[in-house]
């Protein structure tokens, strides 16, 4: 089996998550973004983040977000789903079966692995506090969708100024994380900058075949148009051969995603679309400084999709609450005092207090210098 064909194995059997109608839980796969503090692109400021993330491998699927509208859109007040997206030209193959109240919504086999569009930043917000509040099956209100990653009331979505809350477990990307996983070499803090996010300084193809490890699914210039036709989409990770520095895929093409910067009353998009033309200047719409544009929030589009982005777990996060508090020092002290040299055993013998591990050094025991490691996250927030 070739590397290419491995990776889009992989893929496929990690991202699918569901069948057909199903509103099983999903799995998103991320890569982690390290080398916090890097410097910004000198070319636009962009692309500094002082924290450690991962970010979703590949553009949110069509299967993922009909597991989505499964779980929480059997009525749908907030309108998560809108009939283009059962066209199988532009759209993403979902079609929605029965009457308010009791709607389904299946995904043609053929879309369930390409990204999902047709999407306001709105519902990618509803997406993700689904995620962040751990998938559950309701109705939409403020423990599935209307909270969590963010908090959204009428008035700041008329507005435009919802932004993530502290306590957020999975987002939309921000604009800088965005960029720093497309375009960032990685390996220090002043590591640089491609232009590309295949890891190049020249313009990718379109080539299916992927055969130069630097190709995306765009229109080039007055070439075919759709490259696969009939599917104007690829399948999320077509291009196994071009991923970014970060390993994440098809941020130079298939659909436009959006992040969470506010530019006026609009919201950026990032990374051009399988409509998207390179022309012969190469800084649009994939090369760093200039693969942007931005829109009104609530807007939606055959070429519009989003990526997410998860906050890795913390070794200090001892209760799962997404961040450091009180209630984690409590149990660290009670572990310090305990001595507990490892899950469920201390220096007297096992202790099924000692469930969760607080040596941080890994000394095998619990002393100061792991109270001077744990008070670091405290005052980080992890």
């Amino acid at each position: 089996m070739t590397f290419t064909s491995l990776i889009r194995l992989i893929a496929i059997a990690s991202i699918a998550g569901i069948g057909a109608s199903a509103s099983a839980q999903i799995t998103i796969p991320t890569v982690p973004v390290g080398d916090p503090g890097n410097n910004w692109d000198s070319n636009n400021g962009r692309g500094s983040v002082w924290y450690t993330y991962n970010i979703g491998t590949f553009e949110v699927t069509a299967g993922q977000y009909a597991a989505f509208l499964n779980a929480v859109a059997r009525s749908d007040p907030n309108n998560l789903y809108t009939p283009d997206q059962a066209r199988t030209d532009y759209g993403s193959g979902i079609a929605r079966t029965g009457t308010p109240g009791s709607y389904t919504y299946t995904v043609a086999p053929a879309f369930v692995n390409r990204p999902v569009n047709y999407v306001s930043f709105w519902d990618a917000c509803r997406f993700v506090n689904w995620l962040h509040n751990g998938q559950p099956t309701g109705a939409q209100n403020a423990s599935t969708t209307e909270d969590g990653a963010y908090t959204l009331t009428a008035a700041g979505i008329s507005a435009n100024t919802i932004t993530r809350n502290e306590g957020w477990r999975w987002a939309v990307t921000s604009d800088d994380e965005w960029y720093k996983a497309a375009f960032y070499k990685g390996g220090g803090t002043s590591a640089g900058y491609w232009f590309f996010p295949t890891r190049s300084n020249t313009p990718p193809t379109n080539d299916l075949n992927d055969l130069s490890g630097n190709s995306a699914n765009y229109r080039w210039g007055p070439g075919a148009f759709p490259i696969q036709s009939p599917y104007f989409t690829t399948v999320v990770g077509q291009f196994a051969n071009s991923p970014s520095p970060h390993g994440t895929f098809d941020m130079a093409g298939n659909v436009w995603e959006w992040t969470e910067r506010i530019t006026s009353r609009d919201r950026v998009l990032r990374g051009g679309s399988f409509m998207s033309e390179l022309l012969a200047v190469p800084n649009y719409p994939v090369a760093s400084y200039g693969a942007l544009f931005h829109y009104a929030p609530q807007a939606e589009y055959f070429a519009w999709g989003f990526r997410v982005v998860q906050k890795p777990p913390c070794a200090a996060d001892f209760d799962g609450s997404a961040f450091v508090d009180a209630d984690d020092f409590v149990f660290f002290l009670e572990q310090f005092t305990l001595g507990c040299t490892g899950p469920g055993q201390d220096v007297f013998g096992p202790n099924p207090s000692c469930v969760k591990n607080a040596d941080f050094d890994g000394t095998s025991f619990i002393d100061a210098d792991d109270f001077v490691a744990f008070l670091a996250a405290f005052q980080a927030g992890c």
